[in-house]
């Protein structure tokens, strides 16, 4: 498989650590463009997205330069272990596209999109 724009991945960095879920915009040789949030705060992003409070935590677009990229990840599930995407759709019961854009669209997050199935 090849990680292309508009794939949700994670992305480690270095110097300092860091690591963070989100929609990859752009891989260049220069670095790395994307929309994400940390993975310390992608828990209770989701608790307030679920109980649809006004969340004081949210997504922003970033762009890193490659000597701090470590490593990105495809978001997908290994063995047992489910996705962050899974893990989301699970517990907010709405598609993560509805919550997660790139390329300057801004996604309300006060609509849940299609809310039906998504598995």
């Amino acid at each position: 498989m090849t990680i292309r724009s508009g794939a949700l991945v994670l992305v480690h960095l270095v110097n300092p650590t860091e690591k963070f879920w989100g929609t990859l915009d752009r891989l260049e040789t220069v670095g790395v463009t994307f929309r994400g949030i940390s993975l310390d705060s992608f828990e209770e992003w989701v608790t307030e997205l679920a109980r649809r409070e006004p969340s004081g935590l949210g997504l922003a677009t970033m762009f890193v330069p490659l000597f701090r990229v470590e490593r990105i990840f495809l978001d997908e599930e290994v063995g047992e272990v489910e996705s962050y995407r899974r893990r989301f759709e699970r517990r907010v019961g709405a598609r993560v596209e509805a919550f997660v854009s790139v390329g300057g669209t801004q996604p309300d997050p006060r609509d849940p999109g299609d809310s039906g199935s998504v598995f």
